[in-house]
């Protein structure tokens, strides 16, 4: 999947189109990167309505390639390195999001089938 990534762009409109692909993962985008292997605060989460243009470092235009093979770690650095955008992939466990921190190094395939896997199991009665 090619992803174009302009100034104009609104957030949620990248979030969609990763969506799309991954349905059990979401991308949400901060106003500054978190530590390698570290949590990203809240407070520093952009709003979807907000465009790219308002929340990165490098405005330049051009296309971000996402695969399944791709690991969370090398998506966000690729988001970081290229367009100067913070990200971090969310993965659905149940009813929560929980941040992917302790598994960046998993693909993008293995962290959507995980949380489809956590989402789709029946709680005992």
């Amino acid at each position: 999947m090619k992803i174009t990534i302009n100034d104009r762009r609104k957030i949620f409109a990248i979030q969609e189109d990763f969506n799309t692909m991954f349905p059990y993962l979401k991308l949400e985008f901060f106003s500054k990167p978190h530590k390698a292997g570290g949590a990203s605060p809240k407070k520093l989460m952009k709003s979807s309505s907000k465009t790219l243009g308002e929340c990165r470092t490098i405005h330049k235009k051009g296309t971000i390639t996402i695969t399944p093979k791709m690991t969370v770690s090398e998506l966000e650095q690729n988001f970081a390195d290229t367009f100067g955008l913070s990200t971090q992939v969310f993965r659905k466990s149940g009813k929560i999001w929980l941040e992917t921190t302790v598994t960046d190094g998993w693909t993008l395939e293995e962290q959507n089938k995980q949380g489809e896997a956590l989402s789709n199991k029946k709680t005992a009665a």
